[in-house]
């Protein structure tokens, strides 16, 4: 089976929804960090101070290859504001991975 692995870097206040968004669609497991970081616009700018790093989401998701599209298409739709700094989806094709299993 093909799986890929989705890497979306998200708004905080999007989180939920987003989330929400890939269980409606049957995408249960994740990985979720909270991270730092900025785009394009190199942080913001509030009144007379500069914000170089703002706080985001990191998601991280593998599903197989005919959820993927069904996957993206949740996180884009769930996380756009409509404004700089929605986030990035990333997509892999995965080569290989292990489950850690316990030793009796």
């Amino acid at each position: 089976m093909i799986t890929k692995m989705i890497q979306a870097i998200i708004r905080p206040e999007k989180e939920e929804g987003v989330i929400a968004a890939l269980e409606n669609e049957g995408i249960f497991p994740f990985t979720r960090q909270f991270v730092l970081g900025r785009g394009r616009q190199k942080g913001i700018t509030v009144g007379n101070v500069r914000y170089e790093e703002l706080s985001k989401v990191w998601l991280m998701l593998i599903v197989s290859d005919t959820e993927c599209d069904r996957a993206v298409s949740a996180i884009e739709i769930a996380a756009c504001t409509g404004n700089p700094g929605d986030g990035k989806i990333f997509v892999s094709t995965l080569t290989e991975s292990r489950t850690i299993h316990h030793a009796v």
